[in-house]
């Protein structure tokens, strides 16, 4: 019997083998999408255990936890790193036929040699042998990525970040390229409570007393331009859905002075203005020759109470099911009827839209 997780997982065919460990098994991973924490990486953070690299901030695997009645204790809560891992390993059998039963499984075979299934028999023994690896020094970050035979990482950053942990890795001997990505997601959510808060945030770090819409767009450009200059090649943007709302740009204008002073604005309104940001943005893009994603179709923070305690990407977001052609074919005729329409790739959720 063939062996779960052999060197032919998944490859069915003479052909597939030979293609996959002739061709493809050398290739190194680019990595133009992720959330890896760039902090991490310019310090070459030493995990103490397994349960740190793999379950802080993973909120997949905190959703199978919490689908497996595993209490928030042992989630995000006090419970000790072992107590988190155990119950990690006692939910991995019941994730059967989902990805994470056997990313798991890879990511144990390929990189700590184990290829022995992770439940909670051996977990204690896979903790162990993990934590003993983790302590060497080809298993800090940056060695990781050298293992992993990773090329480049574009990381997931918010116009308003500073970027000093890139400019960090920029001075370093690293292997890897480290790129930042545009993430401008919050610029375009004027009904944010913290949005005023935010827009000041922005300004400071653009070095630009944002008061009116066209200072936005001022501060955005040049957070735009010094991303490119340490190398960005790409814009990201998670939404629940593209906005190609009609507006003028005196009604964009002022929807962004009542939203600056923190003013109740219309659903209407508020379309309009992500219709309008999101024009802006993508021609910044394909001013630059930047390659542009979206990924659509969340439905975020579906449960208001763990939004309070935890924050948002903990967990609670889910597929969406909003209407998306239409929207999307506006929004993109009207960048190619201006010549103006850069690399895209597109993202949903939901299987149904892709």
């Amino acid at each position: 019997m063939t062996p779960f997780l052999s060197d032919d997982f998944l490859l069915q065919s003479p052909t597939a083998r030979h293609l996959y460990h002739e061709h493809a098994a050398g290739q190194p991973i680019i990595d133009y999408h992720c959330h890896l924490p760039p902090d991490q990486i310019a310090q070459n953070r030493q995990f103490e255990n397994i349960t740190q690299i793999w379950l802080y901030g993973d909120h997949y695997k905190w959703r199978a936890m919490r689908a497996n009645g595993v209490n928030e204790r042992f989630i995000t809560g006090d419970a000790s790193d072992w107590e988190k891992f155990e119950k990690w390993a006692e939910t991995v059998p019941y994730t059967v036929r989902n990805p994470l039963y056997h990313w798991t499984h890879l990511e144990l075979r390929r990189y700590f040699g184990i290829t022995e299934l992770l439940n909670k028999d051996s977990a204690r023994r896979i903790y162990e042998q993990c934590n003993a690896l983790l302590q060497t020094p080809e298993y800090a970050v940056q060695g990781l990525l050298r293992k992993m035979n990773v090329a480049t990482v574009c990381t997931t950053d918010d116009p308003a970040d500073s970027l000093e942990f890139h400019q960090a890795i920029a001075a370093q001997d690293l292997a890897t390229r480290i790129l930042p990505t545009f993430r401008p997601d919050k610029a375009m959510t004027p009904e944010a409570p913290d949005y005023p808060a935010y827009v000041q945030r922005l300004g400071a770090a653009a070095s630009v007393e944002i008061g009116s819409y066209a200072d936005l767009l001022a501060a955005l450009r040049q957070r735009h331009d010094f991303f490119a200059s340490l190398g960005g090649r790409l814009s990201d943007h998670g939404l629940e859905q593209i906005y190609a709302a009609d507006y003028t740009e005196a009604e964009v204008a002022a929807i962004f002075d009542k939203a600056r002073l923190d003013q109740p604005l219309t659903t209407a309104e508020i379309e309009q203005f992500k219709s309008a940001m999101l024009v802006e943005l993508a021609i910044m893009d394909w001013e630059k020759g930047w390659t542009q994603q979206f990924h659509l179709g969340a439905l975020r923070n579906n449960n208001a109470r763990a939004l309070r305690q935890l924050g948002p990407d903990t967990g609670w977001d889910s597929i969406g099911d909003f209407s998306q052609a239409q929207a999307l074919s506006r929004f993109l005729d009207r960048l190619d009827n201006q010549d103006k329409l850069t690399k895209t790739i597109l993202y949903n959720l939901n299987p149904a839209d892709n």
